[in-house]
């Protein structure tokens, strides 16, 4: 043992003698001062205690509102997610109410289908939507739109897959269409330009009569020659005339908004409707 360790323990046992061997009432007064001494030890201890048993409350309040910060992230983070289906549905609504609206107003057997593919490079040439042979689509059906309650021409099917078919449009140059201009006598081929360049294509009306009257406004229609689009469906306005030698041409303005195509409606039964 070390000295200063055998010192105290000397000490502590000869004021233990000490203190056994006083009276009661020294006896009593040595409690009374040793109480004293460590008193502020125990009031600090007991301080300590209720510090120490208030901050392990906040811990466990802490961890609380850090689980429930971790589900109202979880739940933020869902919300783009949850936003992104609403605007879905409401296209999907929106696509539905449009179909319905078109099978009202025409007599035509039509199955709608949703442009899916259109490459910059051909934006006025073709697109691509999504519906084929199992839907009973196949080359050389008329694909239409429609403006305040009238079907519009938008092309014709090109090729198909099952599940894909391939559209040429009206403003595409291939793409050439028997038309007629309301209230007047005149009967042409439309088609689309080469080269078109932005903002909304304009159309061609091409082997109009050398004296043609035409107004700006007036409608152009399908005359239903060829068996391929049926009489009738509307194609655009007249814009302008430019008389030649030999012919008339007129500038159409396209009744469809080609710039921004969503759903069409393929006619799969060529034959005219009855009236």
């Amino acid at each position: 043992m070390k000295p200063l360790n055998l010192i105290a323990l000397l000490l502590f046992l000869g004021g233990a003698v000490w203190a056994l061997t006083r009276s009661e009432r020294t006896v009593r007064e040595i409690q009374r001062g040793y109480y004293s001494a460590i008193q502020p030890f125990l009031k600090s201890g007991s301080a300590i205690e209720t510090h120490s048993r208030d901050f392990l409350k906040e811990v466990r309040h802490s961890k609380d509102l850090e689980t429930e910060l971790t589900t109202i992230r979880s739940e933020i983070g869902r919300l783009p997610i949850i936003e992104a289906r609403c605007g879905e549905l409401e296209r999907e609504n929106a696509q539905l109410r449009h179909a319905l609206e078109f099978k009202q107003a025409t007599n035509f057997r039509v199955v709608a289908a949703q442009i899916i593919r259109r490459q910059p490079a051909t934006w006025w040439q073709t697109v691509e939507i999504d519906a084929g042979m199992k839907r009973g689509i196949g080359p050389q059906l008329a694909v239409l739109s429609h403006v305040d309650r009238h079907p519009c021409l938008v092309g014709i099917i090109d090729r198909s897959s099952d599940d894909r078919s391939s559209v040429v449009l009206l403003t595409d140059e291939a793409c050439q269409v028997s038309a007629k201009v309301e209230e007047s006598p005149e009967v042409g081929i439309l088609t689309g330009q080469r080269g078109l360049g932005e903002g909304t294509p304009l159309l061609r009306l091409k082997f109009l009569s050398k004296n043609a009257v035409l107004q700006a406004g007036q409608r152009v229609f399908t005359t239903g020659r060829g068996g391929i689009f049926r009489a009738n469906i509307l194609l655009g306005e007249i814009v302008s005339v430019e008389k030649g030698a030999e012919d008339s041409e007129a500038l159409v303005r396209p009744a469809v908004n080609f710039g921004d195509l969503g759903t069409v409606f393929v006619v799969i039964d060529k034959s005219d409707p009855p009236q």
